[in-house]
């Protein structure tokens, strides 16, 4: 009997996605990092056309080296405008920068993105208890706490709803369903991250 997940992922890139990454805490700054620009990126899109995209993402972004990013000029933005591997969006490319230069800032005054970021959270993931897809909120009153935040640190693209969606992805909520077969794995995972 082929194990039981959550219903949105449909095609083999979101199926590999939900079952390997989603909902896995994370707390390394270049991943979290990779989530906020990919999360910006996603603002009106499906999220399933931002993974497509992902290696162009990796490619165009010196592998989400901060330092490259931050020091990105008007002649970077206007080449990245033309790339097809990315979302070719002048605002959201600039956002990246903007981000970039944000995290920076954090990691300056707490070490690391991963400090910042988890201790908004309590320093662990909540574990939620969903029964029905349809139970998942878009915005909590966490995610809307920490978009302001990160709003008054400077970051762009960063509204509660992705946010929320950021949180997801980088495990400090598990919303997973009870019923999939990563919900009980991610919330061990939890236990010791």
């Amino acid at each position: 009997m082929p194990a039981q997940r959550c219903e949105w992922p449909k095609s083999q890139l979101m199926i590999e996605y939900h079952d390997g990454e989603w909902g896995v805490p994370s707390h390394d700054d270049r991943h979290l990092f990779e989530h906020l620009v990919l999360e910006g990126a996603q603002a009106g899109l499906s999220w399933e056309l931002i993974l497509k995209k992902r290696e162009g993402y990796r490619r165009a972004f010196a592998n989400y080296d901060l330092k490259k990013i931050a020091a990105f000029d008007d002649a970077k933005v206007d080449a990245l405008i033309l790339d097809a591997g990315i979302v070719r969006n002048r605002v959201k490319i600039r956002s990246a920068v903007t981000n970039a230069q944000a995290v920076l800032n954090v990691q300056t005054e707490f070490g690391s993105l991963h400090t910042y970021l988890w201790a908004l959270v309590g320093g662990s993931p909540r574990q939620n208890a969903w029964k029905k897809p349809a139970e998942l909120p878009a915005i909590t009153p966490d995610s809307e706490r920490i978009s302001k935040e990160l709003m008054k640190r400077g970051f762009k693209f960063v509204g509660p709803t992705g946010v929320y969606a950021f949180m997801q992805s980088c495990g400090m909520v598990n919303d997973h369903v009870v019923s999939c077969f990563r919900h009980g794995a991610i919330k061990t995972m939890s236990a010791s991250s």
